[in-house]
C-alpha cells in the first residue's frame, strides 16, 4: 500500500523571511500537488532566545503573498497539531526519555570552556572538531548526583564508532558517509527545549511525512536523522537534497552579497508570481524549455528526477529582466496601474508618508522630489557627498558597523532605530550630528529629507539594507572598501565595543 505524500517545509522564525524559504516551499508544493498530497508548514522555533512571533508572522505573509499555500499549519490547524515546535516540548522530552531508556541518549555536563578548548585543540591538530564522548560512560548513579547537584547538562546521541550510513537521495541516489564522521549531537538544550535534529525528526513521524525535500547542506546531517529513525524503531520517508542557491560568484547566497529577504523583492516592486517564476526556473527547466510559466504549469509538469543538481544562480539582473517582460507581456496596462497602486500607490502606503512630508510641502509638485527616495530601491551615490568630513575608509567602517547592528533589531519601529544611532554614537565617541549626515546619504542620497529615523521604519529592514549594501560597495568602488584583513580586525574591534554580531 503506497502512502499519502505529505512535504513539508520548516522555517525558522528568526529573521527576515528568506527567498530560500519560498524556493524550497515551491518544489514541496509542487511535488505534494503533482502527487495529490498534502504539504504542512510547520515552525521551527525551538531557538527561544532568537525567535520571535513578529518573524512567524512575516513568513506566513510573505509566502502568501507569493502565492504558496500550505494544507496544514500554524493558521490551518490539521489532525497533526500543534505546528509550533515550541508548542510539542512534551511531546519532545518523552521522546528524548525513550533515547535514554534504551541507551541511544546520555547526559552531557562538559561546560561550554571545556567544549571551547577541546575544539582548538582538534582544530590545532587539524583533526575534524567533534565532541569526543567525555560524558558518554557516567554511570546512572554518577548522573543522577550531578543532576541533584543542580548541574547544567544537554542530551546527546550516541553515534557508532565504526562503519558507515548508507541512505538513498532521490536526486542522488545512494550516499554513503562513515560514522567517524558524524558528531555526538545534542538532542536536548540545557533549557529543556529539544535540537533541530531531535524535534524534525520525531515532527515529521508523527506528522505522516512521506518525502523530506529540503537544502543540501543537510546531507551531512541525514545520518544523525536515519540513526534516530532506527533507535525509535521508524521507517524513514523518502529523502531528497536540493542545491542551494548561489550568489553570482557561485558562494552561497546570502544577504551580504544579495538581497535575500521576501520582503525586499515585495517592496522594491517585484511581481509575486515572477520571484515564483524565476525559483523555478532555479532548480527546474519544464519539458518544453520556456521561461515564463506559472505554480499551475509548474505543478503539472513537475517530476522530482528533472531537479537539477548544479548550484543555481541567483542573479538579481536576469530577474529584473524576467520581471519586466512580465510587465510588458503578461499584463494589460490597466493591470499595470492596479498592480502599482497595490504596491505603494495607495493611502496606506501614502499615510506613513504624509504626516513627514507635509511640514516640507508648498505644493503637491514638491511631494515627489521629497519622498522620491522611498519608491526606489536605492538612490544614487556620489562620493564627496555620501562621506561628508569622514574619511572614506572610516565611513565605510561606520555602515558596515551600523549594518551589524542592524541585525540585532527585533521591533523595527523609530525608538529602536533611534536607539541604534544614539548607542553607535557613544560606541563611536561621536556627537550623533556628526553621523546622521552619511546615514541621510546612505538612505536618502540627498543631504536634508524627510527626518531619518521616521524614513529607515518606513523603508523597511530590508530596503535599509540593501542601501547599506550598495554604499558599502559604491566605496569599495571607489578604492575605499574594507579589505579582508581590515574586516576581521573592524570585527575583533566590534565584539569588544558592541558585543557578538548576529548573522
Amino acid at each position: 500500500m503506497t502512502l499519502p505524500v505529505r512535504t513539508r517545509i520548516a522555517p525558522s522564525p528568526t529573521g527576515a523571511p528568506h527567498v530560500g524559504t519560498a524556493y524550497m516551499a515551491l518544489f514541496n508544493l509542487a511535488f505534494a500537488r503533482k502527487n495529490e498530497g498534502k504539504m504542512i508548514l510547520r515552525i521551527e522555533d525551538t531557538d527561544q532566545c532568537r525567535s520571535t512571533h513578529g518573524s512567524e508572522v512575516a513568513i506566513l505573509e510573505s509566502l502568501k503573498w507569493l502565492g504558496i499555500e500550505w494544507d496544514e499549519g500554524p493558521d490551518k490547524i490539521g489532525d497533526f497539531g500543534p505546528y509550533r515546535q515550541s508548542e510539542r516540548k512534551e511531546i519532545h522530552a518523552n521522546h528524548i526519555q525513550i533515547l535514554r531508556e534504551k541507551g541511544h541518549a546520555y547526559p552531557c555536563f562538559c561546560t561550554a570552556n571545556r567544549l571551547k578548548e577541546l575544539r582548538s585543540e582538534q582544530m590545532s591538530k587539524k583533526e575534524t572538531p567533534r565532541y569526543d564522548g567525555h560524558c558518554l560512560n557516567l554511570t546512572e548513579e554518577e548522573i543522577e548526583k550531578r543532576i541533584n547537584d543542580g548541574e547544567s547538562f544537554v542530551i546527546r546521541l550516541k553515534v557508532p564508532t565504526e562503519g558507515e550510513c548508507c541512505f538513498t537521495d532521490e536526486l542522488r541516489g545512494e550516499v554513503k558517509i562513515n560514522w567517524n564522521q558524524i558528531d555526538h549531537q545534542v538532542l536536548q538544550k540545557s533549557d529543556g527545549y529539544p535540537t533541530y535534529h531531535l524535534a524534525n525528526v520525531v515532527d515529521d513521524h508523527l506528522m505522516n511525512i512521506s518525502h523530506v525535500i529540503r537544502g543540501e547542506e543537510w546531507i551531512s546531517s541525514t545520518p544523525k536523522h536515519v540513526l534516530l529513525y532506527e533507535y525509535f524503531g521508524w521507517n524513514t520517508p523518502i529523502f531528497a537534497h536540493l542545491p542551494l542557491l548561489r550568489n553570482p560568484d557561485k558562494s552561497k547566497l546570502s544577504k551580504r552579497k544579495n538581497p535575500t529577504g521576501i520582503n525586499y523583492y515585495k517592496e522594491a516592486g517585484f511581481l509575486p508570481e515572477v520571484l515564483l517564476n524565476y525559483l523555478g526556473m532555479m532548480g527546474y527547466t519544464l519539458p518544453d524549455q520556456r521561461e515564463i510559466f506559472s505554480l499551475e504549469e509548474l505543478t503539472q509538469s513537475f517530476d522530482i528526477k528533472r531537479m537539477s543538481l548544479g548550484g543555481p544562480t541567483f542573479d538579481l539582473e536576469k530577474l529584473k529582466w524576467l520581471n519586466g517582460r512580465y510587465l510588458r507581456e503578461q499584463l494589460t496596462q490597466d493591470e499595470v496601474v492596479r498592480r502599482m497602486i497595490d504596491w505603494k500607490i495607495n493611502s496606506g502606503f501614502m499615510k506613513k508618508i504624509i504626516p513627514h512630508a507635509l511640514q516640507r510641502l508648498e505644493s503637491f509638485s514638491d511631494f515627489i522630489p521629497l519622498t522620491g527616495f522611498l519608491f526606489q530601491d536605492y538612490p544614487k551615490l556620489e562620493r564627496t557627498s555620501l562621506i561628508g568630513k569622514f574619511e572614506a575608509s572610516y565611513a565605510s567602517k561606520l555602515i558596515k558597523v551600523f549594518e551589524w547592528e542592524l541585525e540585532k533589531i527585533k521591533s523595527w519601529n523609530r525608538e529602536e532605530i533611534c536607539n541604534l544611532f544614539q548607542n553607535l554614537a557613544e560606541k563611536e565617541d561621536k556627537k550623533l550630528k556628526e553621523i546622521l549626515p552619511l546615514f541621510f546619504q546612505v538612505i536618502t542620497g540627498e543631504h536634508v529629507s524627510l527626518p531619518l529615523f521616521d524614513s529607515i521604519e518606513i523603508l523597511g529592514q530590508d530596503l535599509v539594507r540593501i542601501r547599506l549594501r550598495k554604499a558599502l560597495d559604491f566605496l569599495t568602488a571607489e578604492g575605499f572598501g574594507i579589505s579582508k584583513k581590515g574586516l576581521k580586525s573592524l570585527e575583533k574591534d566590534y565584539r569588544l565595543k558592541y558585543g557578538d554580531r548576529i548573522d
